[in-house]
């Protein structure tokens, strides 16, 4: 019965791992991939824009 226990905590320990490594995986990609759009534009960055002053600054990473 031990081993069933250490084996499930062990199972669940890998999911969530596997689950966190996705997705810092796919945000670095998104990264990667925003920065090649900017380079082929010849952007300097992404603007967003600030509800609460009603302006656009540069997205921060």
């Amino acid at each position: 019965m031990p081993q069933l226990i250490f084996f499930a905590i062990i199972g669940i320990v890998a999911y969530f791992g596997y689950r966190h490594f996705v997705r810092e995986a796919e945000r670095v990609t998104a990264k990667i991939r925003r920065h090649e759009q900017q380079a082929r534009n010849h952007a300097d960055g992404t603007l967003v824009f600030d509800p609460k002053t009603g302006e656009y600054r540069p997205a921060k990473d």
